[in-house]
């Protein structure tokens, strides 16, 4: 029961209090000699009939009248009696409707969200916030948070018309009616639906606020190994990890962009399970996941103007469609680099919140100011060997401790895919063993995983890339058959690839000591097919690495583009990429990436003076033990 004062009336002065029941109220809450404010229906010689609610009303008799009405006028009057047929009587009293406290009268049992589940066949009524208004061809659904959770809320006007016009996005409303079960869950039939404002306003929304902060708060769970270089950045995936759970509460939709390689896929997927978890305990909505939460792959390692103008188009859509909140963009091993402003700044227009996890090397002056939160390791003095696969697993516990089993595997795949030089690998590798995952399994999936990429192109595969990261995927035989065929289609590929492409690679040596291998993947590779440039790049590198046991660069060139990787050699070439930049007007150098692996555009017309110089960037670049690669570990 709450109390909202109305303006003063005719007679100047609050006149006491008078409760008003909703529609919904039945003779259950109402009681002898209590004050109501009523609606006058109809107007006879002995009196008038007043209505109190949709299925409360009486007769004030002539004798208990000292004005006249008309039908419509509302009246203060007091309950005087409740007769044995139920019928019941009232006396006027002298009182101006505008000018008395009205307390709100709601049919039901005041209830948090999150217990509507047992509360199916109830009249009840709940307080909160509104989080989505969605015109359906038969009702309008008003979707309600109070902390607890999230309830869509039906009020029928007529087939597609708008219910309750004034309602608008983030108001604060008491919605009172029955429960119902939609598709297996609560839904909130509605008899009434009203603005809270003033004190009422402010009281609920600081019980919202406070429960939703306190739900807010991510889980801490204990790493998955032990590891000292991961400590720096435990706090700043909390963060993140706190603001996911938030907009989750809020009802805002999450849009994952993520670079579509293994390490990406192994960085978002766990993110994702947590998340579509966390969105089913929260909405009643069975479908609220599907709706709410959305992954997309990205070509380049970077958020290209492409990727910005689909989504906010969708976005905007959905928007005026569906009535959502606009999104939250979270950035999954790309998104730290200056590349990606031009896009951050298209956001910025509709107020979209963005928060980055990568390990490609930032550029914090130029994205900082454009994100709510970014994790990388190169802000605490770390590097790539952390990667975002490793960082988004421990990232996804927080959001949801309880899938750390399913998760034991991941960092292993994440480190193979992005071929980390972290001294804790043989931990992580470890652990997807006792998991049980041989290393040559998780190899296979990491080559199930770039191919089946590749074919995806823009799209994000849900069921077929989390059935071969076996990841919530239901069928052990599915897994590892699906993996087996993916993986040995690509090492075929990648086989004719080089083999075709062998007699093509020039070789020198270079002052440093180091080999140079170049390769014309434009002329000299297939187009269009797996494995693309850069694979082809980085299979030809492993290939070089083995075959001669010293330090070793590579490059893959086209047109306008050139794909590096390096072992044993500081390369740093996101520097590289800046000083070209300066050295070179007009070539339109842009791209970074790694100490060891990155790739750089240019202008067509500038290809040789942009690999000349990167050639002698390379020569007197320092040969580092500490990069070499894995495939030669266990020789050394």
């Amino acid at each position: 029961m709450n109390t909202s004062t109305a303006g003063d009336g005719d007679h100047g002065s609050q006149q006491g209090v008078a409760k008003d029941l909703a529609p919904g109220c039945t003779f259950d809450d109402i009681e002898e000699g209590a004050r109501y404010v009523a609606t006058i229906n109809g107007v006879v010689e002995y009196g008038i009939f007043v209505d109190l609610s949709e299925s409360v009303s009486g007769l004030v008799h002539e004798s208990k009248l000292d004005n006249t009405y008309e039908v419509g006028d509302e009246i203060v009057v007091e309950l005087v009696e409740i007769r044995e047929n139920g019928d019941l009587g009232f006396e006027e009293v002298a009182a101006n409707p505008d000018s008395v406290a009205r307390t709100d009268v709601v049919h039901g049992d005041s209830v948090q969200i999150g217990s509507l589940d047992d509360r199916t066949g109830d009249a009840v009524y709940v307080e909160g916030d509104v989080v989505q208004i969605k015109q359906t061809a038969g009702p309008t659904v008003f979707s309600v948070r109070d902390g607890t959770g999230i309830v869509p809320c039906a009020a029928f006007e007529a087939a597609g018309v708008r219910a309750y016009p004034e309602i608008e996005l983030d108001d604060t409303v008491r919605v009172s009616g029955t429960v119902e079960a939609h598709e297996d869950a609560p839904q909130l039939e509605v008899e009434e639906l009203s603005v809270l404002d003033g004190d009422e306003r402010e009281d609920v929304r600081a019980r919202v606020n406070e429960t939703v902060e306190a739900a807010a708060t991510p889980a801490d769970p204990e790493p998955l190994i032990e590891w000292s270089a991961f400590d720096a950045l435990r706090d700043d995936l909390a963060a993140v990890a706190r603001r996911l759970r938030l907009a989750v509460l809020e009802g805002r939709p999450i849009r994952v962009r993520h670079h579509a390689d293994g390490d990406g896929m192994c960085a978002a997927l766990p993110v994702q399970l947590a998340l579509e978890n966390l969105i089913s305990e929260v909405h009643a909505d069975p479908d609220a996941p599907r709706h709410l939460f959305k992954r997309l792959p990205s070509k380049a390692p970077y958020y290209e103007m492409e990727d910005v103008t689909r989504d906010l188009n969708f976005a905007l859509e959905d928007e005026v469609r569906h009535g959502q909140r606009l999104p939250l963009l979270f950035m999954v091993d790309n998104g730290s680099t200056e590349e990606d402003t031009p896009a951050y700044r298209a956001l910025a227009q509709y107020d979209i919140p963005i928060l980055a996890v990568d390990h490609h090397h930032p550029d914090p002056d130029a994205v900082g100011p454009l994100l709510e939160e970014h994790v990388n390791p190169y802000l605490h003095g770390e590097d790539y060997r952390i990667t975002t696969g490793m960082m988004c697993v421990e990232l996804a516990r927080m959001i949801d401790p309880s899938i750390t089993e399913d998760l034991e595997h991941v960092p292993a795949v994440a480190g193979l895919a992005d071929r980390s030089k972290a001294d804790v690998m043989d931990r992580y590798l470890d652990l997807a063993e006792s998991a049980g995952y041989d290393e040559a399994e998780l190899n296979d999936i990491v080559e199930a995983l770039d191919y089946a990429a590749h074919w995806l192109r823009y799209s994000s595969g849900p069921n077929l890339i989390s059935d071969a990261l076996d990841l919530d995927c239901d069928d052990a035989e599915r897994h590892a058959e699906l993996v087996d065929f993916l993986a040995s289609r690509a090492r075929r590929d990648v086989e004719r690839q080089l083999d075709d492409a062998e007699g093509h690679v020039e070789h020198e040596r270079l002052d440093n000591g180091a080999h140079l291998y170049r390769l014309d993947v434009e002329n000299h590779a297939r187009r269009f097919t797996y494995p693309a440039p850069g694979k082809t790049t980085g299979e030809l590198h492993d290939r070089k690495v083995t075959e001669t046991g010293d330090p070793v660069i590579t490059i893959g060139y086209g047109p306008d583009f050139s794909v590096l990787r390096s072992d044993g050699v500081r390369l740093d070439i996101p520097n590289m990429v800046t000083e070209l930049q300066e050295e070179l007007a007009g070539a339109g150098v842009s791209g970074g990436g790694h100490l060891v692996v990155g790739s750089i555009k240019f202008v067509p017309g500038a290809r040789e003076r942009v690999l000349d110089a990167l050639v002698e960037k390379m020569e007197s670049a320092e040969l580092d033990a500490d990069l070499r690669s894995t495939l030669l570990r266990d020789d050394d």
